[in-house]
This record gives structure tokens, sequence and C-alpha cells, in this order.
């Protein structure tokens, strides 16, 4: 696990939903029920500020997270959080089950293909399609946007933080074609 990670954002506040203070969240992962359980989180503002709230009470709506905060009362403070990030103590989480890891344990891990450090990993990508690992190169110049698929990932040592790949030879193909575009 990353241990310099405490706050994990999992939602966003999207608007306020009713009268009495409660906020409609939009759920990062909307299979997740992580947020459901919390008693407390951190709520980011878009300026930067944090705050430690507790939470009321959350309840699903569909693919949404419907929270209510200590002492947002009303729809206008509510309104005013519209585009905070809520986030959870990584410690909190439950722990994944065999052969799976979150994303947040892998951000600065180490990469290599076969033998070789060749970068880390900068951001975890999450597309409709797939999720891909955004590695740095070594050489502080190279992105590479790697599937994070059997076929291109070999192995991820969670605890020892170092993803090995099993190839790059297409996602180098389709770096060079993108350059010659530009």
């Amino acid at each position: 696990m990353n241990e310099k990670v405490v706050w994990v954002p999992l939602a966003e506040i999207a608007r306020p939903h009713g009268v009495h203070g409660e906020v409609r969240l939009r759920v990062f992962n909307t299979q997740s029920d992580t947020l459901l359980a919390q008693d407390e989180v951190l709520v980011r503002l878009s300026d930067g500020d944090e705050h430690e709230v507790s939470v009321e009470s959350a309840r699903r709506a569909g693919d949404a997270i419907l929270m209510k905060l200590f002492s947002v009362d009303d729809r206008d403070r509510a309104a005013e959080l519209r585009g905070a990030q809520i986030c959870v103590r990584r410690a909190n989480f439950p722990e994944p089950d065999a052969g799976e890891f979150y994303a947040v344990d892998v951000i600065g891990a180490e990469v290599r293909l076969q033998d070789a450090r060749i970068g880390e990993i900068t951001e975890i990508l999450t597309y409709p399609a797939a999720q891909t690992i955004l590695v740095r190169a070594d050489d502080g110049e190279t992105c590479w946007e790697v599937p994070l698929t059997d076929a291109y990932v070999a192995n991820v040592d969670v605890s020892g933080r170092v993803v090995t790949l099993a190839t790059l030879e297409d996602v180098e193909r389709q770096a060079m074609s993108k350059s010659r575009k530009q």
C-alpha cells in the first residue's frame, strides 16, 4: 500500500438534493459501496481547502449516492459544496479480493519491462472500455498509456511497489503514430 496516501477521492458533489442539506454524489466507481460505510469523510473544496466532516447518512440513488453531512442543513449550504471532492481514508478501504488491487496503491510504483526499470506509474486513467496506467519513463520526457490488461501487464506486486509489463510493442507504435500526426 502507498503509505503516503491518506485521503483518496471517491466522489464529487454534483448538486444539492432536497431542501435539508443532502448532496448528490457522482461516484467515481459506481460498483463501490465504500462511501456508504463511512462515519467521516474529507471534503476537498475546489480552492484546495479541506475539512473533515461527519457523515449523518448515506444511501444509494441509482449510480449516485445521496449523503447528508454534519452542519450542512439546507439547500443553499449544500449548493456551496458543488464540485467538492469527497475523500475517504485509505485505511478504511475494504481488503481487495485475491489478485485485485486499488489503483491508489500503485501510483508511484516502479515499472519494469522484463528485468529493466523503465519508469514509474503517475496516474491510473479510466475510460468507458478500460483502465490504463500512465507510465512516465525514466528519461523524463516519454509517457506511455498502457492498458491495464493481462496482455500488457505481466505482474503487479503491490507490497513491493513494482509493476512488470509483458510488452510495450503496440503502445510504442501508437505513441509513434500520434507524434507523426502532430
